[in-house]
């Protein structure tokens, strides 16, 4: 007698979680290389596959609707961004430093047909919910023509070049500018690598009839990373760590991962080329414009020869206009001005996204800089929701040794708030903070950070702070 087939129960599968986007991403957290992290795991440098999500979570965000733009720092966003490039990187080999035993229980999860088949569900999901908003405020071409994009990229050049992004001499100038560096270069880290690998796979596309000089204009940009790699790893080792962009995943700010995925998620798409080459010319010209200013903040704050950056040529804005006529090529003569309309959108895109990683690693590097200060802001903000009788809402956490927090934002401001027991506070590879009954510390909106209990019982509050008063007690 033949056996009964699965097909039905296959496909019911998949309309039951088509039907309910957040069941798809559920399941596809519920993969045990994405499990909440240990104690033990704050690092992961012989484990690439190790990848905490929080899926718990899960269980209250909602990736059905479009992310706006003034929520893209909040968990939901960080998750998210997690998710998405688990989902890219489970199409790549990756290779553990040596074989060892969790590395290889973790990789056969995440390469799994049943994990890569879950992802495929979740990425549509996943790519709506964190770049819908893309399509909302961007300011089009008033005429799609690639001299009108020169301008714009031109001019775009000159700017980066006279103003580079903030977080780099924001973390040069950190009291602690040797922890402010690290984790400047961690941040590097998670977007440099996952950007290159975007172009290689635009490279694969085939282009060569309607475009011949593409596909090894991209093969180039791939060529000349995997050449710099030497210089590259040894830029980590310099700093102690190392260049695994997966190594320090609960550090990586969800601004990092978002550059990194807007590249892949329009490199993947084979109806986005146009789109692709735009967002590539900005990273192009942001790396360029960055090189110097970024190693020049790494040989300040460690000593960091950095001579990786010393392998990128800066551009001249007019170098920088000609990447477009590279990049484009005669696809507008051959398919139409929309070809030049979504190269502009992939690349005014890509500068918002970039913009925005800025100001939020800038402002991560404040706070973590400044943390005797917001202990100060704590007990003030404290007394005076006792004294003045205010009510705000609270969450109270009883959690047992070793229990851990595996690292995550909170979408509005907090207290934490030690009752008994003591407890380890990070937010850097490169130091933990202690905590323990009496301490205090305010957590700023969409401030990473995570921790770990020490005693056998830690009992802690989280009074939710109102923006009013978390300005009165924060100064810019």
């Amino acid at each position: 007698m033949p056996e009964k087939s699965t097909t039905p129960t296959i496909t019911a599968l998949l309309d039951e979680l088509a039907a309910d986007p957040n069941a798809v991403l559920k399941a596809y957290a519920a993969n045990t290389a994405f499990r909440a992290a240990t104690a033990e795991e704050l690092t992961n440098p012989d484990n690439p596959f190790r990848r905490p999500v929080r899926p718990a979570d899960l269980a209250w965000l909602d990736y059905a609707p479009v992310l706006p733009e003034e929520r893209q720092l909040l968990l939901s966003g960080l998750l998210g961004h997690r998710m998405l490039r688990n989902v890219y990187d489970a199409e790549n080999a990756l290779l553990p430093p040596r074989a060892n035993d969790p590395a290889g229980a973790d990789g056969a999860r995440f390469h799994s047909p049943e994990n890569r088949l879950l992802g495929a569900l979740a990425r549509p999901v996943l790519e709506n919910h964190l770049f819908g908003y893309l399509d909302e405020g961007r300011e089009e071409l008033a005429e799609p023509t690639a001299d009108a994009v020169k301008s714009l990229v031109r001019e775009y050049s000159e700017r980066r070049a006279a103003e580079p992004h903030a977080a780099f001499a924001t973390a040069a100038g950190r009291k602690d500018a040797q922890s402010a560096a690290t984790f400047l270069l961690i941040q590097t880290g998670v977007f440099l690598p996952a950007s290159h690998s975007a172009v290689g796979r635009a490279a694969l596309a085939e282009t060569a009839l309607a475009h011949p000089g593409l596909k090894s204009a991209l093969g180039d940009i791939w060529r000349a990373w995997a050449l710099a790699a030497p210089e590259y790893h040894a830029m980590f080792q310099g700093a102690g760590l190392t260049s695994s962009p997966a190594a320090y995943w609960q550090f990586s700010l969800g601004t990092s991962l978002a550059r990194g995925n807007h590249l892949l998620h329009l490199a993947l798409a084979g109806d986005r080329l146009p789109e692709f080459l735009g967002a590539a010319t900005h990273f192009l010209i942001d790396l360029a414009a960055s090189a110097a200013p970024l190693r020049d903040a790494l040989r300040q704050s460690l000593d960091l020869r950095a001579a990786y950056f010393g392998t990128i040529e800066p551009l001249t804005p007019d170098q920088a206009a000609a990447l477009v006529d590279t990049f484009l090529g005669p696809l507008p003569e051959r398919f139409g001005p929309g070809v030049v309309a979504a190269f502009h959108r992939g690349f005014t895109d890509a500068a918002r996204i970039a913009g925005r990683w800025d100001r939020d690693l800038t402002e991560q590097l404040v706070w973590a800089d400044r943390i005797e200060d917001y202990k100060t802001a704590a007990e003030g903000i404290q007394h005076k929701l006792v004294t003045e009788k205010i009510t705000v809402d609270l969450d109270t956490f009883v959690e047992s040794h070793e229990e851990t927090s595996t690292t995550h934002v909170h979408d509005e401001h907090r207290l934490v708030m030690v009752e008994s027991g003591q407890m380890h506070f990070w937010n850097n590879v490169t130091h933990r903070i202690a905590l323990s009954e009496g301490d205090k510390l305010l957590i700023p909106t969409s401030r990473l950070h995570g921790s770990v209990v020490l005693s056998g019982t830690c009992v802690y509050h989280q009074p939710i702070i109102p923006e009013e008063m978390f300005r009165e007690f924060v100064a810019d």
